[in-house]
């Protein structure tokens, strides 16, 4: 991890000290008002590190990898009572296309953990959260093997995490962004451009994110082939089509970067029956809906 104070890519959320390292196979970003410490760096590395092991599909010794290989009861870390009580309410708003039971879809559709970007065939819909598992607050019990895939909330409540241990240290002007999942704390509100899905040197608007967070997901990230993307639908096992982007600001990463995944499969409105938040989303026809009260301008 390198310290910076100097502008980067996402001047646009600068302040005066910055860090950039990589983390979980992608870039971060965490921009301070005072400077960061090397013993808060390395417990931000920890941390980060600790996340990994436990929920990364991607390594042969994480907890999903045990979890994978052998059904039964699995203790959880702590985090997981607010990311799986997250993805139920998801799972159930979306009529089961919200799913952490997508990683073998995503692995037969080539985004495998040797990153082959090659089908290996068609996907099968991943089984049904109640015919797969059960979750008691603390221990996860499975029936089958299963391979979790918590990308659709799992970076956000990251990015959450590292915010908490910033401002548990004393930091009270703070914009941790986790490759486009931003969290900020303090006075001081960010202006933070909408990308064009089809146009990275464009941008469709821009969004006023004030002492909270905005995600955002595109079928154009993590894209390898052609309709191949990471945004799974589970009761299909199928990447999804109308919708191929979209942004969700609201109290917390966690929150933000789930919804920001629902905005896919379900009508804004069914979402806010249950979460407070306000939204983005572009279709693949170029159509564009936004909350009425969105905090920001949309230029088309």
């Amino acid at each position: 991890m390198a310290d910076s104070p100097r502008p980067s890519r996402r001047s646009r959320l600068t302040r005066p000290h910055s860090l950039e390292f990589e983390a979980i196979g992608t870039g971060w970003q965490i921009d301070t008002a005072e400077p960061v410490s090397p013993e808060l760096r390395a417990r931000i590395a920890a941390r980060i590190d600790a996340f990994d092991l436990a929920w990364s599909r991607f390594r042969d010794d994480s907890l999903v990898a045990r979890i994978a290989r052998t059904p039964g009861s699995y203790r959880l870390p702590a985090e997981a009572a607010d990311l799986l009580e997250l993805y139920r309410g998801l799972y159930e708003a979306t009529d089961a296309a919200v799913s952490p039971l997508v990683g073998r879809a995503l692995e037969a559709l080539g985004y495998d953990r040797a990153y082959s970007l090659r089908p290996s065939g068609p996907p099968a819909p991943p089984p049904a959260w109640e015919d797969a598992l059960s979750w008691d607050g603390t221990t996860l019990t499975t029936v089958r093997p299963v391979l979790l895939d918590v990308g659709a909330a799992g970076k956000g409540l990251l990015v959450d995490l590292v915010t908490e241990l910033l401002v548990a240290a004393g930091h009270t002007d703070v914009i941790v962004d986790g490759s486009g999942d931003i969290r900020q704390v303090g006075p001081e509100p960010i202006r933070v451009g909408l990308e064009h899905p089809l146009d990275a040197t464009k941008a469709i608007g821009v969004a006023i994110v004030r002492d909270g967070a905005i995600c955002s997901s595109a079928t154009n990230r993590r894209a390898w082939g052609t309709g191949l993307h990471h945004v799974i639908d589970a009761t299909t096992g199928l990447p999804t089509a109308a919708v191929i982007a979209t942004w969700a600001i609201t109290s917390s990463a966690m929150l933000a970067d789930g919804l920001s995944t629902a905005l896919f499969f379900a009508e804004p409105a069914r979402l806010a029956e249950r979460y407070d938040f306000t939204f983005v989303r572009m279709f693949a026809t170029g159509r564009v809906e936004f909350s009425p009260n969105l905090d920001g301008e949309l230029f088309t």
